[in-house]
């Protein structure tokens, strides 16, 4: 027992996917059933708040913390965040959810000191391994963490009412950090990965990255995120938006992405990706009242763009970090299949007034059917030792 304790806390990736993967199921269920009034009662009373607050803090924070401390390790050569003070991470991550549960029935201070331990852990270790490694190039990472960590804060003031209206703003404001992180690390690792795929396969067109353009699209994603977040109907939104879409969109098309069909977990990377261009049109289109209203963005940027970019990254760097061959079992393959139409059902559902709570359920499911196989598939993964 003690050394399957020590294997599963060997790694930051291999407790917070594992866990991660369980709560999106449980979390989303949850909310269903609070859409239909039926919800638990320990709910706070502002159960659309807690939705948003639970799929960034609780679901996509997770795997920013499994993927980042694993990540530090291979960038500073140092040690990963591993035994006691791992598990100590995520208990605090475990004891956030608890409390946001039962944030109808808590006292609104206790609550946040609760569910801020979590990002603040993350930020300290974070931190100590990226100075401590003297990696000065990831230092913005360490200033992501701290956004993190105090837009959460703002938003237990808010929701506390010891500033009204916070809440939902930081809500916003996260989702577009959690955006502007996956522009990040994105451009680091979809064109890397489909380089050294395409040198394998014996191919010699490779993707292009461009300094200009990634500088580009990654201030169009903070300029756009705070504008969309403090002016949502804004002219000058739905122009940013426009723009944003466009970078991206021509960020992605230099990757080579229809060149990787044959290998599903690679290609799931460049899907993901794509939903950035698509979730900013659809912003802009919103702005000026072209069809699409804010929630069908909200959800291509959100379900489609965080929710797709953490199936993609949580599939594929189990594998890489267990000592397991890059490639996508059948199942895993199903998983991606219904999550994207899950994502298309959840984004088309506001266009549809009277079955637009049907297909909301609908896109749920998908949803949850999605994370089932992830867990089912990848306990094995998560849990065992390496491979090799």
């Amino acid at each position: 027992m003690a050394d399957k304790i020590s294997t599963f806390l060997s790694y930051a990736f291999r407790p917070l996917f594992l866990f991660n993967g369980l709560f999106a199921m449980v979390v989303m269920l949850i909310w269903i059933m609070a859409l239909h009034g039926v919800g638990p009662a320990s709910l706070p009373a502002d159960a659309l708040m807690w939705h948003g607050h639970e799929m960034l803090v609780g679901f996509a924070m997770a795997v920013i913390a499994g993927f980042v401390l694993t990540a530090v390790a291979t960038w500073t050569d140092r040690p990963p965040l591993h035994g006691a003070p791992l598990g100590l991470l995520v208990a605090a991550w475990l004891i956030g959810r608890c409390a946001m549960l039962l944030g109808g029935l808590l006292p609104s201070w206790l609550v946040g000191v609760l569910d801020l331990v979590f990002p603040v852990l993350l930020f300290i270790f974070v931190g100590r391994e990226i100075v401590g490694g003297g990696s000065q190039r990831n230092y913005p990472i360490i200033g992501i963490t701290v956004l993190l960590a105090l837009l959460n804060l703002v938003y237990h003031l808010g929701a506390s009412q010891l500033l009204p209206g916070a809440d939902r703003l930081a809500v916003y404001l996260l989702i577009h950090l959690v955006l502007l992180l996956i522009t990040v690390i994105a451009g680091r690792i979809v064109p890397n990965f489909t380089a050294n795929w395409l040198r394998a396969h014996g191919q010699t067109r490779l993707p292009v990255c461009t300094t200009l353009i990634d500088r580009t699209t990654i201030l169009l994603t903070v300029i756009t995120g705070v504008a969309a977040s403090v002016a949502p109907a804004n002219v000058i939104t739905g122009v940013l938006a426009f723009a944003a879409a466009s970078m991206h969109g021509l960020r992605l098309s230099r990757w080579r992405g229809l060149a990787t069909t044959k290998e599903p977990l690679l290609f799931v990377l460049h899907v993901a990706y794509l939903w950035l261009p698509i979730g900013y049109a659809l912003t802009a289109c919103s702005v000026f009242g072209w069809l699409f209203p804010p929630t069908a963005a909200l959800h291509a940027l959100t379900m489609g763009g965080v929710g797709g970019m953490i199936l993609a990254v949580t599939t594929r760097v189990a594998l890489a970090h267990t000592g397991r061959p890059l490639h996508a079992a059948r199942l895993t393959v199903v998983a991606y299949c219904i999550f994207t139409i899950a994502a298309v059902v959840r984004v088309l559902s506001p266009l549809f007034d009277s079955g637009s709570l049907t297909m909301i359920d609908l896109s749920a499911l998908g949803w949850i059917v999605t994370f089932a196989i992830f867990s089912w598939v990848y306990w094995p993964v998560l849990t065992g030792p390496r491979v090799d």
